[in-house]
């Protein structure tokens, strides 16, 4: 194993009609004007919005309010979020919303916090020393914002996705009721559970320094979000699975199934940040059309893991060589994505992609990665390129 460091200092608050107890938690943590920032018109339409605002009013917390957040959220309106808190004194963000509020939100309170282009942290340019605090009232099980350092945020222009992680961005509360995700689409909860088994695989497929109480918790967790997302296809209204799902969906980001690792892979989101930032597709969906594809192209170098995978997590037997039962692995994940009604292949996500751009999104990749990235197999733009070439289907 490897040393770590772990820190988690987001209070969780679970459970439901929790969203009640939003005034205290804002006045616990120091908050006493707020930008309110969510996504479309569904947290308005459910009433939760409405809820929230009284009890903000009752307390006598001042707000403001900036919509729009989009899936792939926007440095546009990051910008425009950074210059509505500085004319209005706010002090504290709350984010009404899944992982696309959130990012946005943890975006702005860089810009807020730190002087000049926010975009430079993204950027790689420079590293943010501070942000301004943001609570969670979280809405969508998928990303893990809501207890991670990390935000992904698009520049329009270029469309260039990028992601950045700093202990400044964690939230000082989520507020986490499960029934809240009740009114999601089945494809957005399936996009959900797809992100959170890949927050967990990402750091599963290393090369060095794993624990094993790491991967048990890690397996443990796959198997229960497989488990209750094909209870949810069939019973979306069920408040158990739903929070099993939701309390998976932070675990897997806050650090937790990375402990004692070399940090894992994460090739697979972002080559899959391409492909959300050209075409704007749902970043779980993405995911999964892009998965098969990258471990059938490294799995033979990393293969005990993913014969571990294989037989702890996918269930699949032991017998055979390690690469038969790998490939058997891979094979049952994806027949589990074709459970959930997710892609496996970018025909199946309803992407036509020409060859000029599947050379833009490996060139774009690899500049973000600074020539080559991952952990089961290091890959450089030519390796990136020929995954998206096995990934049209």
């Amino acid at each position: 194993m490897f040393g770590f460091k772990y820190f988690t200092p987001t209070k969780v608050v679970f459970g439901k009609d929790t969203e009640k107890q939003v005034a205290d938690l804002v006045k616990e943590f120091g908050g006493k004007k707020l930008l309110i920032h969510y996504g479309g018109g569904s947290v308005i339409r459910s009433g939760l919005m409405q809820r929230v605002t009284d009890t903000l009013d009752a307390a006598g917390i001042e707000y403001v309010m900036l919509g729009g957040a989009v899936p792939n959220p926007h440095l546009g309106l990051v910008y425009e979020g950074i210059e509505l808190c500085k004319k209005e004194g706010v002090d504290f963000i709350l984010a009404v919303g899944g992982g696309s509020a959130i990012d946005s939100a943890k975006a702005i309170g860089y810009g807020v916090a730190n002087g000049g282009d926010v975009w430079d942290f993204y950027d790689r340019k420079r590293k943010a020393e501070g942000c301004l605090p943001l609570g969670v009232i979280l809405t969508l099980s998928a990303t893990g914002s809501e207890m991670s350092d990390s935000s992904v945020i698009t520049k329009e222009d270029g469309l260039i996705k990028r992601g950045y992680s700093s202990d400044f961005g964690r939230p000082k509360f989520a507020i986490m009721n499960p029934e809240l995700t009740m009114t999601l689409p089945d494809y957005q909860t399936a996009c959900g559970c797809t992100d959170i088994m890949m927050h967990t695989m990402e750091r599963y497929f290393s090369q060095g320094g794993n624990m094993e109480i790491t991967d048990a918790l890690a397996e443990g967790l796959l198997r229960t979000v497989m488990n209750n997302a094909r209870i949810l296809v069939k019973d979306p209204k069920n408040y158990d699975a739903r929070a099993e799902v939701m309390w998976a969906g932070s675990l897997a980001h806050n650090g937790l199934t990375g402990c004692g690792n070399d940090g894992g892979d994460w090739m697979a989101h972002k080559i899959e940040h391409e492909l959300g930032g050209l075409y704007d597709v749902a970043h779980g969906a993405g995911l999964a059309a892009v998965w098969g594809s990258w471990a059938r192209y490294v799995y033979k170098n990393c293969l005990p893991r993913f014969r571990r995978f294989a037989v702890n997590v996918m269930g699949v037997s032991a017998e055979g060589s390690d690469e038969e039962i790998a490939l058997r692995g891979i094979e049952a994940l994806e027949d589990f994505y074709r459970d959930i009604n997710m892609p496996t292949n970018l025909k199946e996500l309803g992407v036509d992609a020409s060859d000029e751009d599947l050379a833009l999104m490996a060139h774009k990749c690899a500049v973000g990665l600074g020539g080559s990235g991952g952990s089961a197999k290091v890959l450089y733009e030519a390796d990136i390129l020929e995954i998206f070439k096995a990934s049209r289907g």
